[in-house]
């Protein structure tokens, strides 16, 4: 051993100094198995190698089922040894191969000697190794010895064992059922951990029967149970019920975790703390003896107990900032923490407790230690600054140049991300904001080297710099990017510089110098950019402007490839289309692209993947039905299913509406949850509006028990687009075979039936898809008044401008812009912009000036590039 606790420097200077395994190479310890076979055996020198091989298959490497085989035959000799080290380590291995080796269960004599033996340290271990390498048909064979070491006096073989017979429920859940008496009998033993297994057990195996598990829980509340660990067990399956039966603080189940919270053991008193805190609906007043107790552990010796603490108040801090508040001082108390954790939890907990008149005391305190704490807490913290702007927007200056000061200090890609999201969300919030926000975006983008955030900066200058009192200022950050910055930041800069040549007529001029010195670029992107901004500036429209650079295209990037795709695929004399493709709609994943710090910008582009939207899903989909191929390219799928049954029938039917330029599809996601029934031929009578023509329906062929199928109907919309609006009426109808419940065989004869569906509503959302124009002025300019229309309506029924603007949005269903869906306090009147594109690719603007005063009054103005979209929205209201 004295040869691997040797520090070599060479070793030292490669950074393998503290692994003896450092480069280890899986051939060579196969080669080194061979001691295996020698007489008489090493065992310090079989420990050495069987430990290598630990840490190889730790590591991730894959062993064929040829070396797994070999190396495990090769294990089998040790058996021989009597050393109780290295007996445990072969038991270790064989756990570790038994699932990529052949014929592992030819040691199963051998464990079952050593299962049954007098030596406690191979027991335990035996059992483990055995219950590992048993599969159902070998269990029986076994059963008499595992319900023996269940209530063993040795305690280590009886938790071995019951732990073991845990992961047995997952493949013999009927065989480790009989053991009940066993576990029963195990839970009253003096060791805690034994206690807490035999819990464990017990509840697995009655997991399954409400009642037995509501008398296991009832029977042990009123019993004193000695372990800690099994009272932490109790606690979550009393929570467990709780929500189940969703009675809220008048069960005995909550009282009896409300009593936890004076149990001796400190673990029991923050397991039932934490179980208060983690409770749906719960008030301030029933958080307020689980707040008591956390706040007492703030002052806790104890690190572990003092993070426990800090870390779940910050949790209750998002949801009762109110309940938090009296635990204000013993926080600030933390600030001061050695551990950099608890005083970074300390520090977010106060950000969202803390008064208005305490911001500026907290920021001093938070600027003393951010530079010992690491790049995951610092996040923690700005996340805490954000959510402290929205409550507090008139301290956005302090909060803005602690940001800024953050921003200059060293840190990773995510560090700094997370301060340029801040930033730019406080800019969105808060207008007040804005110019001294991107002031200071500005100066972090001079020394910025991560690509991502340096367009992801240059596009929001484009977007908001031009409309700020002093537009020009900007354009010296913008240019400097085209100087410096790679081929990326250098596109990003041309795109942002041409957004200020659109919108001042004062700057084209030096707009226009500015991007006809990158027409000579070595980067093709950028030469092409700019060639096509300067065309299209040279010809000073502002209705070009607008819909080339202003606002640009709202398209969806997978359905332009297809579209481009088809289009190559059958060539024609009639030039593309754009408005064959279908619009930009959110994406179904919500997992963030994350970037690495250190990644290069073809890295970023590569990490950059377009991902599927809910909507290109559903247009394979339907496109895949032969029916429904010639309807042309899915304009929009409603957003959320609308429910036709309630949940708790015995056929629940979900409607998703899908839209086409002259057609519409009823797609009805059918469950039939019924065990004794098959449904065959399901499908839903469609009784349409007039005007309307159903032109084909799509049976489901069978609806099996808990089996999800989809029946489709096609409807003909009306050439007026007024009349394109109504209510269907829906029945679904199948043919109902009784089926054996256990078998699932259905009868051969059956017999006809129905049930009646709710209501489907088409309404005007349903025609119209939601489009951003970043630059609504712009756009509105750009559509003209030709096709405009006004009227007045008397909303009588809001009761506030924040109502009647949630309700103008969905009814509509058009995308807000320029933030204008955000109503300031105490304002009387309100503008609302609205932009979106009709399902015939007709563009439709909406400014709507609201006032309050005895309900809301709207003036109405619709401005669209057909007159008859136009009319639909002002109709549709009226």
């Amino acid at each position: 051993m004295m040869l691997y606790l040797r520090r070599d420097k060479k070793d030292e200077e490669n950074g393998a100094s503290g692994n003896p395994f450092h480069n280890l190479e899986k051939t060579a310890v196969l080669q080194e198995a061979r001691v295996f076979n020698e007489t008489p055996i090493n065992p310090r020198r079989c420990i050495h190698i069987l430990t290598k091989f630990l840490y190889i298959l730790n590591q991730g490497e894959q062993f064929s089922t040829t070396e797994a085989t070999e190396a495990f035959f090769a294990t089998t000799k040790l058996f021989q040894s009597k050393d109780v080290t290295l007996r445990r380590m072969v038991y270790m291995l064989i756990k570790e191969l038994s699932n990529i080796a052949e014929d592992v269960i030819i040691v199963t004599s051998s464990l079952t000697k050593d299962m049954t033996g007098k030596e406690d340290l191979y027991r335990a271990a035996a059992i483990r190794t055995l219950c590992r390498i048993t599969d159902s048909t070998m269990l029986q064979g076994i059963e008499r010895y595992m319900k023996q070491a269940i209530v063993d006096k040795a305690h280590s073989v009886s938790s071995a064992a019951m732990v073991s017979s845990l992961h047995l429920m997952n493949t013999s859940n009927d065989v480790v059922k009989r053991w009940v008496n066993e576990a029963q009998e195990a839970v009253n033993s003096d060791n805690i951990m034994v206690q807490y297994h035999a819990l464990g057990l017990l509840y697995r195996i009655k997991k399954t029967d409400r009642l037995a598990v509501t008398k296991l829980v009832s029977k042990f509340t009123r019993s004193s149970l000695r372990s800690p660990y099994a009272f932490c067990l109790l606690i979550r399956i009393a929570c467990k019920l709780l929500a189940e039966e969703d009675s809220g603080t008048d069960s005995p189940y909550f009282e009896f975790i409300e009593n936890c919270l004076r149990h001796k053991s400190e673990m029991v008193i923050y397991e039932a703390a934490h179980a208060i805190v983690n409770m749906k609906q719960t008030t301030a007043r029933e958080l307020a003896p689980a707040v008591s107790v956390l706040q007492l552990f703030c002052s806790s010796p104890k690190p572990t107990l003092r993070f426990a603490a800090v870390r779940t108040l910050n949790k209750v801090a998002m949801t009762h900032p109110a309940a938090v508040t009296a635990c204000n001082l013993d926080l600030e108390n933390l600030i001061t923490d050695v551990n950099r954790s608890i005083a970074t939890l300390a520090i977010t907990t106060l950000l969202k407790t803390g008064s208005e008149s305490s911001i500026d005391r907290l920021m001093k305190q938070i600027s003393g230690f951010m530079s010992e704490i690491s790049d995951e807490f610092k996040i923690v913290v700005v996340e805490a600054i954000r959510s402290l702007c929205f409550k507090f927007p008139k301290k956005h200056g302090i909060m803005m140049n602690f940001l800024t000061s953050m921003l200059r200090d060293e840190g990773g890609f995510e560090y700094k991300k997370a301060i340029v999201d801040t930033i730019i969300s406080i800019i969105d919030e808060n207008p007040e904001a804005k110019e001294s926000g991107l002031s200071h975006l500005c100066e972090f983008i001079e020394d910025c080297e991560h690509t991502v955030l340096a367009t992801r900066i240059l596009h929001l200058l484009g977007r908001e710099g031009p409309r700020t009192t002093f537009p020009s200022k900007y354009i010296r950050y913008v240019y400097n990017r085209i100087v410096l910055e790679n081929s990326a930041v250098r596109a990003a800069a041309v795109s942002s510089l041409a957004k200020f040549g659109a919108h001042s007529e004062e700057l084209l001029g030096n707009v226009l110098v500015l991007l006809r010195r990158c027409l000579l670029d070595t980067d093709d992107e950028v030469r092409d950019r700019a060639i096509f901004y300067v065309n299209l500036l040279e010809q000073q429209q502002r209705q070009m402007n607008s819909a080339y650079i202003l606002n640009g295209l709202q398209v969806s990037i997978i359905g332009l490839e297809k579209a481009l795709h088809q289009y190559t695929l059958e060539p024609s004399e009639c030039p593309f289309d754009i408005k064959s493709v279908p619009l930009e709609t959110h994406v179904i994943s919500a997992e963030p692209i994350r970037v690495h710090a250190d990644s290069t910008p073809a890295a970023a582009k590569s990490a950059d993947k377009i991902s599927a939207t809910r909507q290109d899903i559903f247009a394979e989909q339907l496109g895949a039905i032969p029916q429904f191929s010639s309807l042309g390219p899915l304009f929009k799928s409603s957003s959320m299913p609308l429910e036709l049954t309630e949940s708790e029938t015995e056929y629940v039917i979900q409607c998703v509406k899908h839209t086409f330029q002259h057609h519409m599809v009823f797609q009805f996601d059918c469950t039939n949850t019924l065990n004794d029934q098959i449904l065959e031929n399901v499908f839903v009578e469609v009784e349409p509006p007039e005007d309307f023509e159903i032109m084909s329906t799509i049976h489901c062929p069978k609806l099996k028990y808990n089996v999800p199928g989809t029946t489709y109907t096609c409807v003909k919309l009306p050439d007026d687009y007024v009349a394109a609006i109504g209510t269907f009426t829906n029945v679904l109808k199948f043919t109902v075979k009784d089926c054996d419940v256990n078998t699932g065989e259905a009868d051969d004869e059956g017999y006809e039936d129905e049930y009646v569906l709710e209501d489907v509503e088409v309404t005007v959302a349903d025609h119209m898809q939601r489009v951003m124009k970043p630059n609504f002025s712009a756009a509105w300019d750009e559509l003209g008044d030709g096709n405009e229309m006004q009227d007045t309506f008397a909303l009588s029924s809001m009761p506030t401008l924040v109502d009647a603007v949630k309700n103008i949005v969905d009814f509509l269903g058009m995308q807000p812009c320029e933030r204008s869906d955000k109503v300031p306090d105490d304002k009387s009147s309100h503008a609302l912009y609205l932009a979106g594109v009709f399902r015939n690719g007709d563009d439709a603007l909406v400014r709507a000036k609201l006032a309050l005063s005895d309900g809301v009054t709207m003036q109405l103005c619709v401005r669209s590039t057909d007159l008859n979209v136009s009319r639909v929205i002002v109709s549709a209201i009226g």
